[in-house]
């Protein structure tokens, strides 16, 4: 061990110059502000971490609502299409009744023409038989006789 008595005494000696000249001080010092650096940057990285966990919240919920946004928007639209196609049937539904009633009234009309028209022709052709039978009965005196018959039949009646 005396061999290291010089390294020893060399050793102190310095440690007491460093003391006296203040050197303890400023490794504290050093130590101090190297210690309060490091708490800030804790502070400050906790700091943003809790901003950024904020910042994720705020866009989870917007996003959220954006999701819950399509979603309304989608329901809407699907409501607003069924409105319409049910709309669009019911027009349908109504313009096929209206022609059906239109082409119904028109056969309807049709067919009361044609029954005219039948009548019509039926009695032209009973006018014309009835004239020709009543010309060939007013022939002869038996004729004149019907002609007279007639003729009294139709006084008595205005009388």
């Amino acid at each position: 061990m005396s061999e290291y008595l010089p390294i020893w005494i060399g050793l102190i000696i310095f440690l007491a110059i460093a003391w006296k000249m203040g050197a303890h001080t400023t490794v504290l010092n050093a130590l101090d502000a190297r210690a309060d650096r490091i708490s800030a940057e804790l502070a400050e990285a906790k700091r943003l971490r809790e901003e950024a966990e904020a910042i994720a919240t705020e866009y989870r919920k917007r996003q959220q609502a954006a999701e819950q946004e399509a979603r309304d928007i989608v329901a809407a639209a699907k409501t607003e299409a069924e409105r319409l196609a049910a709309e669009g049937k019911a027009k349908i539904e109504d313009f096929v009744a209206r022609r059906t009633a239109m082409a119904e009234t028109k056969i309807a009309q049709a067919e009361a023409q044609a029954i005219a028209d039948v009548r019509a022709a039926a009695a032209d052709v009973a006018t014309a038989a009835a004239g020709t039978v009543l010309a060939d009965l007013a022939k002869g005196a038996a004729g004149e006789k019907f002609i007279a018959s007639g003729i009294a039949e139709v006084k008595a009646r205005l009388n």
